[in-house]
């Protein structure tokens, strides 16, 4: 009995955490009334399985990454952009470029959040549409997530080129997986769109689950500049790495 009182108490305190009415330990014991202590207690339970996470730099608390199939992914996804954002803000000034945030949708990927770069020649917002994995950096970073089952699957089906530069052939593609499970970003230019070429690399939950894909594009005329390739894959994947590291947030 005192594991099912325990799962029903979880329960009220996420319909709390749900419904926005109280977010930190104190206002949420109130709600739900009981012991500061009890509350407490769940909600460290429930944050180590990332039911539920805090809120940026404070201790309140909003619904974790692991229950994105149960409450949909659209109320997932905003929390998820939430956090993401500052980070493409913060590297699109940095490097002068656009940045954004992909999330993997099936065998496929969708962006969910574009940030403009400073400069006056732009790159076109694709925000909220889908593309194939193979297709550009952020797709191909999140097929090294992949089981080989899973990435095998994928290969034996005909891949559909966007530009001429597009990786189609199977054994390219694996050799590129590899890549990125070895040096944690990939570069690809023109593959998506004539003219452009981005990098990538994965962002992870802080229990090693993939969230998505951190990435920045540009012109291929001016990104990268011939001497900042490294720089840049770095700066990403640093970024990538620092947003759900322990800590943080």
């Amino acid at each position: 009995m005192a594991n099912v009182q325990s799962i029903e108490r979880a329960f009220t305190i996420l319909d709390v955490v749900v419904s926005d009415e109280a977010r930190g330990v104190t206002e949420i014991a109130a709600k739900v009334g009981l012991p500061k202590s009890t509350v407490a207690r769940l909600l460290s339970t429930l944050e180590q399985l990332e039911v539920v996470e805090r809120a940026g730099e404070g201790s309140d608390y909003q619904l974790g990454p692991r229950l994105q199939q149960l409450v949909g992914p659209v109320d997932m996804t905003a929390q998820l952009v939430e956090r993401v954002r500052p980070s493409l803000e913060w590297l699109a000034l940095q490097l002068g470029e656009g940045t954004g945030f992909a999330i993997p949708v099936g065998s496929a990927i969708q962006v969910v959040s574009q940030v403009d770069g400073p400069h006056a020649v732009q790159v076109r917002n694709y925000s909220g549409e889908l593309f194939p994995a193979h297709v550009g950096a952020p797709g191909v970073v999140l097929m090294a997530q992949w089981g080989e089952a899973e990435l095998e699957r994928y290969l034996s089906h005909p891949l559909t080129p966007f530009t001429e530069h597009t990786v189609v052939h199977p054994w390219q593609i694996r050799e590129r997986v590899a890549q990125v499970r070895r040096d944690g970003v990939c570069w690809a230019h023109e593959e998506f769109a004539e003219g452009i070429s981005t990098v990538a690399a994965a962002v992870h939950a802080s229990s090693g689950r993939v969230l998505g894909a951190l990435y920045a594009h540009g012109p291929t005329y001016r990104f990268p500049a011939p001497d900042s390739v490294q720089w840049t894959a770095d700066l990403i994947y640093r970024s990538a790495g620092e947003i759900f590291a322990p800590g943080k947030g």
